[in-house]
């Protein structure tokens, strides 16, 4: 079979695959856009008949079909949040159209690999976190007996929300479970000095092939070959405690590398997440804990309840952090206001206000707020975790997306929009950071940060200027037209890649608004009536509420769907005709 060129070992599908032609899914399931194809296996993403995005991971050789089911057997015991369990196997068997296969979660992101392509080397914390989340479920793996083997920039992903998953499972069985002569490619796995004559992984290779991805990640460039220089040399801002746990795991002798994984893990404990880590000495001759970092002032504060596990973003306001809630283990999101504002009394009232207002709204496209709680001065407060980001990060992953995908997506904001509203809420930053992507691919609308109750002091410049409305440019009184303006410049980004009006600063962006200055001509005659009329710069020329512009949503996208599977069937019957006009005729 064809497939392009690409960097790196694992490359991009479009369709569906040679090998998976002819599977029947069951009732209510579909087959999704995206699939991937890594070292002896192809992932493909269904949608099961709950809507959830899922992987079906198949062998595309015939031959591998053993060894599949042999690493799907072993995932399905496997528990860890780095490991995606097995879900279920479809055998092959007569009568069957579909398998072999197994089905695991479906996993949004991207390789280290690819980060570091694209935006070079990374921070030290950064590199921490992912040292501290793959190390973990090394540290599980090596507890249950087995070892990876093939830990490398191209089998980590990262997700949108700063999740770490560990894949290339195929690698970790046993090697007699493995085919003869089938050994991971040495271009992409980083080569320890002890596998010179040959792949032979141990729990050292792995520590010692973390320590590559993590020299990686701080330099931009994997470990030459042979002895590797210390870390210092290339990232001479690394912190010494930081280079010595780095190059002690990729020291040449096994035996000279940390004892286990971890070891290791605690080392790290003791290093990250302090003022220590850059600046020795800033604790008090007292004793008293002294932070110098967002991060370190927020596992100070919450150290008893929640692991800091992640950065998610930052805003004007406040940062908001992926943590595991120890008491009820599981994973949620945190937003913490910044140091400087929280010393402001009024701001921190705000804050807790922003609270309260989205804690009231219960709507499934608006992301539910858990707790509020404060200590010292810090203060935040707990919401669901989206694990597929944000709309924007779905714009920037995989370009514009089709009317299909969004049209259900928008309509159910409009609709959470009209709630917020019969409530007396105007969300007033409405952008693609702030409309949030749950795992099942479903829109939510977060961070009512600037919120105000309607009849509240509404005016003042607010929101982000290439998305909100001309009154909020010119901090004029705004209403619930400034929300549906956000809205429609939100669709326009989703199906463009672009905001609707540009410009160098406010002032730009608002005279292309006044002037009507927006590109429309690229739509469909019916979204572009509709982006016109949500983009008007008189408010009183849009929509007049969230329910008729859901209305009138719902209109334009079931025309234009009818009109899609009109044409489909239309070449359906064409390629059917052209088919029975080149079919031989009998024979005399």
């Amino acid at each position: 079979m064809h497939t392009p060129d690409w960097v790196g070992p694992n490359r991009q599908s479009t369709g569906i695959p040679p090998h998976l032609d002819g599977w029947l899914l069951p009732p209510d399931w579909r087959w999704g856009a995206s699939g991937v194809y890594t070292p002896f296996r192809h992932a493909q993403e269904v949608i099961d008949a709950l809507g959830r995005s899922l992987a079906l991971v198949t062998a595309p050789d015939p031959a591998h079909h053993a060894w599949l089911f042999r690493e799907a057997r072993h995932l399905a015991h496997r528990n860890h949040p780095s490991v995606p369990t097995t879900y279920h196997f479809w055998q092959q068997h007569p009568g069957s159209r579909r398998g072999p296969g197994y089905l695991r979660r479906w996993i949004t992101g991207e390789t280290i690999g690819e980060r570091l392509r694209r935006s070079g080397a990374e921070t030290v914390p950064f590199a921490l976190r992912m040292i501290r989340a793959i190390g973990s479920s090394l540290a599980y793996l090596h507890d249950s007996g087995s070892v990876h083997g093939a830990i490398a920039p191209e089998t980590t992903y990262f997700t949108p929300t700063g999740r770490v998953w560990l894949l290339g499972w195929q690698w970790t069985l046993p090697r007699d479970e493995i085919p003869n002569g089938i050994v991971p490619d040495a271009r992409w796995i980083p080569q320890p000095p002890e596998w010179r004559t040959g792949w032979a992984p141990t729990p050292a290779s792995d520590q010692w092939q973390l320590g590559a991805i993590a020299f990686a990640i701080l330099t931009g460039e994997m470990p030459p070959g042979g002895t590797v220089p210390p870390i210092r040399l290339a990232r001479p801002d690394c912190p010494t405690t930081v280079a010595e746990l780095i190059d002690r795991m990729l020291e040449p002798t096994p035996k000279e590398r940390f004892s286990s994984i971890a070891g290791m893990l605690r080392r790290i404990e003791r290093i990250s997440g302090t003022a220590a880590l850059a600046f020795p000495g800033t604790e008090q001759a007292s004793g008293e804990h002294v932070a110098v970092s967002e991060e370190d002032r927020l596992r100070w504060a919450t150290g008893d309840d929640y692991e800091v596990l992640a950065p998610l973003g930052a805003g004007t306001y406040g940062s908001v952090w992926r943590v595991r809630d120890l008491s009820l283990e599981r994973e949620v999101a945190l937003k913490m206001l910044h140091p400087a504002v929280a010393r402001n009394a009024t701001a921190v009232a705000r804050f807790r206000r922003e609270a309260q207002l989205a804690a009231q709204l219960q709507h499934p496209a608006i992301v539910p707020i858990f707790a509020w709680d404060s200590k010292g001065d810090v203060n935040w407060y707990i919401m669901e975790l989206e694990e597929e980001g944000s709309v924007a990060d779905l714009v920037k992953r995989e370009g514009p997306r089709p009317m299909s995908e969004i049209a259900p997506q928008v309509d159910a904001v409009l609709d959470g929009l009209a709630v917020a509203h019969a409530n007396g809420i105007i969300h007033r930053d409405l952008k693609p950071e702030n409309i949030l992507i749950d795992r099942y691919r479903r829109w939510r609308i977060a961070d009512f940060g600037i919120a105000n109750a309607l009849g509240a002091q509404r005016a003042g410049a607010s929101g982000t200027p290439a998305f909100a409305a001309p009154e909020q440019l010119l901090g004029e009184e705004q209403g619930v037209g400034t929300d549906l303006f956000a809205i429609a410049a939100i669709v326009y980004f989703a199906l463009t890649g672009r905001s609707p009006f540009e410009g160098s600063d406010g002032r730009a962006i608002l005279a292309a608004q006044l002037a009507g200055r927006v590109d429309l001509s690229a739509f469909d005659g019916r979204i572009e009536g509709w982006l016109k009329r949500g983009l008007a710069a008189d408010p009183a020329k849009r929509f007049a509420d969230a329910e008729r512009m859901r209305a009138a949503w719902r209109s334009v996208a079931a025309g234009i769907a009818k009109d899609e599977k009109r044409a489909a069937t239309g070449v359906r019957r064409l390629i059917k005709r052209v088919g029975a006009a080149l079919r031989p005729g009998p024979r005399s």
